[in-house]
């Protein structure tokens, strides 16, 4: 199945709150969900949960990355 990379905006203070959730095993479901919704508005129909890849390095614009597993046969 195809990913689709998922970009979400956010600050840095909530970014960096978030990567650390993550590496401690632990899930950000606002922004799993923000990421989910995200595929749907582009017309996928997302196959698995939304996968946390990390945080760009923007100094003002951090954004959150996701990886979301989609079906192939939805039309982009």
């Amino acid at each position: 199945m195809p990913l689709l990379r998922v970009h979400l905006d956010s600050d840095r203070v909530t970014a960096r709150r978030i990567l650390q959730l993550h590496q401690e095993g632990k899930t950000h479901h606002e922004s799993r969900e923000a990421a989910r919704d995200a595929v749907w508005r582009q017309g996928r129909t997302p196959a698995g949960e939304p996968v946390f890849v990390g945080i760009t390095n923007g100094r003002r614009n951090v954004q959150l990355l996701y990886d979301v597993e989609v079906y192939s046969d939805t039309a982009p």
